[in-house]
């Protein structure tokens, strides 16, 4: 590998598996000078397709735009990955530069006449051809896709709107890493601390464990610390019994992003560490901008534009299913809080929600979280996912020793992945625990699209979490129910890369509309309760012992429980993920039409839960200034309602495996991998759901599955 910096991040991949990521060759400060390199490179390659001279064809055209780039998806997947788990020292400010230099790029390709010019007369040769020795499926919809994203991003326009638009993108791509900057700053530098340990009582000796390895990991040995994260903040809501630390977790947790402070006047009271930025001004610049784009683009609004090419489609069809769950979820919200309130003797307010709904558990079912998590090792459901996967299709998972590959952290451990006739067909890669820079939550990474355009390329695939790490290695990291579900959430999605089994890359893996791609992770959340997981591999971590037989029937009898406040929770941030779109399109908030009456997130937030009769104890899921999934990307804005548009699915396919005798059923987890899994997006999802389950979908599953009906 080469000794410069700046060719270590652009070279070809090497090593075992057909090359794997130079990890440990990486230097923070090549990655600016990289990005320009890889750049400049990937647009000469465009030149080469757009000034071809000879006629546009499927393969000097579509084909071609496929293997551009490679250079710049390589360096992208490794300033990607410490972006979002080692985002410390030169990122942040390297991440402010390359965010606009990429956007500016995109802009360049898409507003390419001669390069659109020649997509679209291949669209139109094929389309004239109607069949007639044209292209294969995946390859029609490949060119189909590639045409649309041309038009939807502005190749039609005049220059003058062209360069509007290029503006309002450089605009927003600053905006939203601003935004995610200053999350991580409230995520990664405040903390709660708690000096008298008597204010622990209630809290799992696992849990007061790792508060004390916090502490001590920011130099303050004998006190405890809860991080600002939600696998930190979750497990004291839910167990300590000192109302008063539960509200100052609370507190710090859900006004990240507000900019407050220290002993500020707002929710931030209590946490301690320096305030990251205010992304309330971001926010509403933010949805202006948005909202200036879809004008230019000629469409009503930014969630208009946004769900053109997502499975609901339209803003009405995924409202109308929200609102279709919402009424139902909200009549068993109130439900729970009575309960909880007849037990505690007091109004519950909204950082007591998860500590009398646990007491309520235990009152009904005669199970706590207390007594679930000595059963629920990390290493143990590590191993029952891959045991899963193995059950159902086949795969088998080979933990490579250390040093076999390089890796970005040394908490990172490599799986390689191998099918059922011993064939290699992907790395896992899995970065479990928090730390400074990384951020919250858990997410899923290809690093390398499977594909075989010029030849067979296997899949890179990662999943990320942020457990805390015990200060004692020998001890078993012990996690929470909605922890375990979560951790079978991400594998999910890995395993949608893993045995994705396509020519094109652009149509690998999770490369699915977004309301789509969320169907196999839910899914595989439902393998956790299965009695095989739960009797095999959910031991007791000092005895051995697997759960009884007992407990597991009540762990069964419990998964519908608190399913008002799950998805009240949910779905409030999903209307309000719409709503607010929806509102900043119809310009009604801005009188004089030039953005100066600019929308206020938390008043719209106030107005809109008053109107929806949100229950007063609960709040949104992702408050807005921490609602990174919106703010921070397009990924998921305007589109956070996907996740229960991907569960009706769900629940429809996890009745198929329950009416076959069980989620081990041969037969239907062949078609999930065949229709589902395998197939990417060479084929219409509604296609691809249909054929797997022999129908379309029972919306009705839904409500079943959440025991809302």
């Amino acid at each position: 590998m080469s000794a410069d910096p700046v060719a270590t991040l652009l070279d070809p991949w090497t090593g075992p598996f057909g090359g794997v990521p130079p990890w440990d060759a990486v230097d923070p400060d090549a990655f600016t000078t990289a990005f320009h390199q890889a750049i400049d490179a990937a647009e000469r390659e465009l030149e080469a397709i757009a000034a071809d001279d000879e006629p546009p064809t499927f393969d000097n055209v579509v084909a071609a735009f496929e293997r551009r780039g490679r250079t710049l998806d390589r360096l992208g997947t490794l300033f990607g990955v410490h972006a979002a788990n080692l985002n410390v020292g030169p990122i942040p400010d390297i991440q402010r530069t390359v965010g606009p230099l990429l956007t500016a790029h995109g802009d360049r390709v898409v507003q390419d006449e001669r390069l659109f010019a020649r997509i679209e007369a291949v669209s139109e040769s094929v389309a004239q051809a109607n069949g007639a020795g044209s292209l294969d499926g995946p390859a029609r919809r490949l060119l189909d896709d590639l045409h649309r994203h041309f038009v939807r991003n502005g190749a039609r326009l005049d220059a003058g709107a062209k360069a509007e638009l290029s503006e309002v993108n450089q605009r927003l791509a600053a905006r939203y890493v601003e935004f995610a900057q200053n999350v991580l700053a409230d995520e990664g530098e405040q903390v709660t601390w708690i000096e008298d340990g008597a204010k622990l009582a209630g809290l799992a000796p696992s849990v007061v464990e790792a508060l004390a390895a916090t502490a001590e990991a920011k130099d303050h040995p004998g006190f405890w610390a809860v991080a600002n994260t939600r696998s930190a903040m979750d497990p004291v809501l839910t167990m300590a019994d000192d109302r008063q630390l539960r509200e100052r977790v609370w507190r710090a947790y859900y006004s990240r992003g507000e900019g407050r402070g220290i002993d500020g006047h707002g929710a931030g009271a209590g946490a301690d560490g320096p305030a990251g930025g205010d992304n309330r001004p971001i926010i509403a610049e933010i949805l202006a901008l948005r909202a200036t784009r879809a004008r230019i683009l000629g469409q009503p609004s930014h969630a208009h534009w946004r769900l053109e090419t997502e499975m609901a489609a339209t803003p009405d069809a995924a409202m109308e299913l929200m609102l279709r769950v919402w009424e139902p979820a909200v009549e068993r919200a109130r439900e729970e809080v009575a309960a909880m309130e007849e037990l505690a003797g007091h109004p519950i307010e909204p950082w007591d929600h998860r500590y009398y709904a646990e007491k309520v558990r235990r009152e009904r079912y005669a199970i706590d979280a207390a007594e679930l998590e000595p059963y629920l090792q990390l290493e143990k459901l590590i191993e029952a996912m891959l045991w899963c996967a193995g059950e159902l299709y086949g795969l088998r998972f080979e933990l490579l020793p250390t040093g076999t590959v390089p890796v970005f952290h040394p908490d990172v451990r490599v799986w390689d992945v191998r099918n059922a006739a011993g064939e290699h067909v992907s790395l896992w890669y899995l970065d479990p625990y928090a730390r400074p820079g990384k951020l919250s939550g858990a997410w899923m990474n290809a690093y390398r699209s499977q594909e075989r355009l010029d030849e067979p390329i296997t899949t890179l695939v990662s999943n990320n979490s942020n457990f805390v790490k015990p200060a004692d290695p020998s001890q078993p990291v012990l996690i929470s129910w909605d922890d375990a579900r979560t951790l079978f959430h991400e594998f999910g999605h890995a395993l949608h890369g893993m045995l994705s089994d396509v020519t094109y890359p652009s149509q690998s893996g999770t490369s699915v509309p977004r309301d789509y791609v969320e169907f196999p992770s839910q899914l595989n959340e439902h393998w956790l309760s299965t009695h095989e997981v739960l009797q095999r591999f959910c031991l007791h971590h000092e005895t051995g012992e697997p759960m009884p037989p007992e407990l597991i029937e009540r762990v069964r009898a419990a998964e519908s429980f608190n399913q008002g406040f799950d998805t009240v929770e949910y779905l409030a941030a999903a209307l309000y993920d719409m709503r607010i779109h929806l509102h900043a399109g119809d310009g009604a908030h801005d009188e004089a039409g030039d953005g100066s009456d600019a929308i206020d997130p938390e008043a719209f937030e106030r107005e809109l839960m008053g109107e929806l009769g949100m229950p007063a104890q609960i709040v949104m899921r992702h408050r807005p200034t921490h609602f990174a999934h919106i703010f921070s990307g397009d990924g998921y804005s305007a589109a956070y309602y996907s996740y229960l548009w991907a569960d009706a699915l769900t629940a429809d396919a996890a009745e198929a495996f329950t009416e076959a005798g069980g989620f081990f059923d041969d037969s239907v987890a062949e078609r999930l991998r065949v229709n589902v899994l395998s197939v990417g997006d060479t084929i219409d999802p509604a296609e691809g759901f249909r054929a797997f389950r022999g129908r379309d979908v029972d919306p009705e599953a839904l409500l079943r599955k959440r025991g809302l009906v």
